[in-house]
């Protein structure tokens, strides 16, 4: 009965990962919980990942890299530097699971090949 519903709402084993990866960016000391919400919240607009597997690794490397940062006392500025956003899109690229724009990207190529055949 799981698989089915997996299927629907995904893998569970994934689910709790993510939330515990979660907790871990909850119990960071500040400022390195805060910018770690905050880069949590930007992946969710900007990566826009539908693997699930690929967004729990993003996560996790995520929490580990703010906790080594907080062990170390790392300055925060010193790791995403001038530009959070630029920093921020850097991270999310190199992960390379599904996103949600897949989809629209092969839409907009066979419309464009479509409308080429039709000139033909």
């Amino acid at each position: 009965m799981a698989n089915w519903i997996e299927t629907i709402t995904g893998s569970f084993e994934q689910k709790k990962q993510y939330k515990q990866h979660k907790a871990r960016i909850d119990a960071l000391p500040e400022p390195y919980g805060t910018t770690a919400k905050a880069l949590q919240r930007y992946f969710m607009y900007y990566g826009g990942h539908t693997d699930g597997a690929t967004l729990v690794t993003m996560m996790g490397d995520l929490v580990e890299l703010w906790e080594r940062a907080a062990v170390d006392g790392t300055p925060v500025r010193e790791i995403v530097g001038e530009n959070p956003v630029e920093f921020a899109e850097t991270f999310a690229q190199a992960y390379s699971g599904t996103q949600w724009i897949d989809k629209e990207r092969a839409r907009l190529t066979k419309a464009i090949e479509d409308a080429e055949r039709g000139q033909q």
